[in-house]
């Protein structure tokens, strides 16, 4: 079988893109970096590094050496504190299981690829009865290095058989946006997190899922054959610490 001859994928993250809970996320870290006598603003970290593993985002802000173990435990106070902020918000973003209803229909293969783990992918999911519409997910722990790494989406493409130049990806992260484009995919913003002049060179851009159909991403893959280049300038930008 010839790769022309397969279906197109869609994977999409879940964090800012099937959920729009970056708000939610936001105030979590900035309870914890006032816990930590931090003054860190935690909207405009993630602005910048939305997409990477808790841990990976908490090593940004300090300014000494602190230990992975320590930083799980942050992680986790973390996570503890969106839970309980996010329990009675859990919501998708507007027009996602229509979309998802009408992409399989077509004939698309649908994957999740996120920096989160099991649990907390449970969490959103199946609270959301939204699995069922997925052929696979991925979290952070089946990958070595989360995003902007490639590992996220090059494996999620490759557990649903699908060569990533047949796969777009679902982004609202500038992190998860070049994590694509290193795994050789294109991409569709969504500016639940951002401003649209912060991708570099998604698609098409949009608020929500009631602004695309799959006729449409159908026509933007056939039309836009060319995977761009990750910007290295722009990942290093976003790595500076604050």
């Amino acid at each position: 079988m010839t790769s022309n001859s397969l279906p197109y994928a869609l994977i999409f993250d879940m964090d800012g893109t099937i959920i729009n809970n970056t708000a939610i996320q936001a105030r979590a870290f900035q309870l914890l970096f006032r816990d930590l006598g931090l003054t860190t603003n935690a909207r405009r970290l993630l602005e910048r590094l939305n997409g990477m593993p808790a841990t990976n985002i908490l090593k940004t802000i300090f300014t000494h050496s602190v230990p992975e173990k320590q930083l799980k435990e942050y992680a986790a106070q973390r996570e503890f504190l969106y839970r309980v902020l996010y329990w009675d918000k859990r919501k998708e973003v507007a027009g996602l299981t229509q979309f998802l209803q009408a992409a399989r229909s077509a004939g698309f293969k649908l994957g999740l690829g996120t920096g989160s783990a099991s649990d907390t992918i449970s969490y959103v999911i199946d609270h959301l009865d939204l699995r069922r519409y997925f052929d696979v997910i991925v979290g952070t722990d089946d990958v070595d290095k989360g995003k902007p790494h490639a590992d996220t989406y090059s494996r999620t493409c490759e557990k649903l058989g699908i060569p990533p130049e047949r796969c777009l990806v679902f982004e609202d992260a500038i992190m998860g946006e070049q994590a694509a484009y290193k795994a050789g995919m294109r991409c569709v913003a969504l500016t639940t997190s951002i401003k649209a002049e912060k991708f570099q060179a998604p698609l098409h851009v949009m608020k929500d899922f009631t602004e695309i159909t799959p006729a449409q991403v159908l026509e933007l893959l056939e039309q836009n054959p060319a995977t761009p280049k990750p910007n290295k300038e722009l990942a290093q930008r976003n790595y500076m610490k604050l």
